[in-house]
């Protein structure tokens, strides 16, 4: 596996979820001894709504949503077993995994 790297992101709307998610896969990847950095917190991308609260009679009267999507990046440099630790692990349902070898 020399010269191979693999880049994982995590996302998500809880940002303990996205957490939890960054240590088990940093404590899996510590575990077959392969080097590794992370998880580095990226921007936090804000999502702003807003929503008139009645049509037609209060039109100054709105309503204001915010969804935030919390995201952390960790590239690793595996050793043999690496790739298969991390896909035994169970990560919570809140949080998006996308996994790429480069």
């Amino acid at each position: 596996m020399a010269d191979q790297k693999i880049r994982v992101r995590l996302r998500g709307f809880d940002i303990e979820l996205v957490d939890k998610a960054a240590k088990s896969i940093v404590n899996a990847v510590k575990k077959t001894g392969a080097k590794f950095s992370g998880p580095i917190p990226l921007p936090t991308k804000i999502n702003r709504y807003t929503v008139l609260r009645s049509v037609n009679i209060n039109i100054k009267s709105r309503e204001q949503f915010e969804m935030r999507t919390h995201k952390r990046l960790i590239d690793i440099e595996p050793v043999d077993g690496t790739l298969e630790a991390m896909m035994k692990l169970e990560l919570a349902a809140g949080v998006d995994v996308d996994i790429k070898q480069y």
